[in-house]
């Protein structure tokens, strides 16, 4: 189960504009008004901190990715220590901090707040809403690696049905693709599974019985309207 996978840390580590910004969309107005210039397809904003010793350049494409440098205003080279995983001193982390904080300071005057990373989440999340009731619960969200895995839940014996979580490509594809993907993993009866794992986009239950539990990646390789029959077939036998 799922808390398994918590305590063995296998977890995916994000950039620090993917962590900030993963589940917000950007609001274009909003990012105007704070200082982004349009640059072809996307946008631009440059913003010292740190007193100046520092700035940061984010580019926003058309579709929302973030990308980040940061900038050492005497050297004019970027700051590469900081994305070091091995760089852990006082300064570098001071400059982190300083640049993360700057991050949520733009998320929250520019963009607005969603409960998952991709869409085809929150449109699901809308449908179990207005079919079962039922809005997802984190139960990890205390821990930040983990904040974003949402379940839901009955509410008469508090058994999952459905659980969305966030977890690298390469631990469904095998293939050391480091991308992050937003999955659904679902009970299915077991008799079911070899047909169901023939079909695009779906796998054996990651970190969960193989034979009972599918994992559903949630990037419209199947429609809203096949996970949801497979999402109420996961109400009625954890029911």
């Amino acid at each position: 189960m799922l808390q398994d996978f918590v305590r063995k840390g296998e977890v995916v580590m994000e950039t620090i504009e993917e962590r900030v910004f993963a589940r917000r969309r950007w609001v274009p107005e909003k990012m105007r008004a704070f200082g982004f210039r349009p640059v072809g397809d996307g946008y631009v904003l440059e913003r010292s901190f740190l007193d100046g010793d520092f700035k940061a350049v984010l580019s926003v494409t058309e579709k929302g990715a973030v990308t980040g440098r940061v900038i050492d205003t005497i050297s004019q080279d970027d700051y590469y220590q900081l994305r070091q995983k091995n760089a852990t001193g006082a300064y570098v982390n001071t400059v982190r901090a300083a640049y993360e904080q700057l991050l949520e300071d733009v998320a929250a005057a520019c963009c607005q707040d969603v409960l998952f990373a991709s869409d085809q989440a929150n449109r699901l999340t809308q449908c179990i809403l207005e079919r079962f009731q039922v809005e997802p619960d984190f139960p990890w969200e205390r821990a930040e690696r983990y904040q974003s895995y949402g379940t839901f839940r009955h509410a008469s014996n508090r058994k999952w049905f459905a659980l969305i979580m966030r977890v690298k490509r390469a631990v469904l594809d095998k293939d050391g693709n480091p991308a992050l993907v937003d999955v659904i993993n679902l009970k299915i009866p077991p008799e079911h599974g070899d047909a169901l794992h023939q079909l695009p986009g779906v796998y054996p239950a990651y970190h969960m019985n193989h034979k009972t539990w599918i994992s559903v990646v949630l990037d419209d390789t199947q429609t809203d309207k096949a996970i949801m029959a497979w999402i109420e077939g996961s109400y009625r036998l954890t029911e």
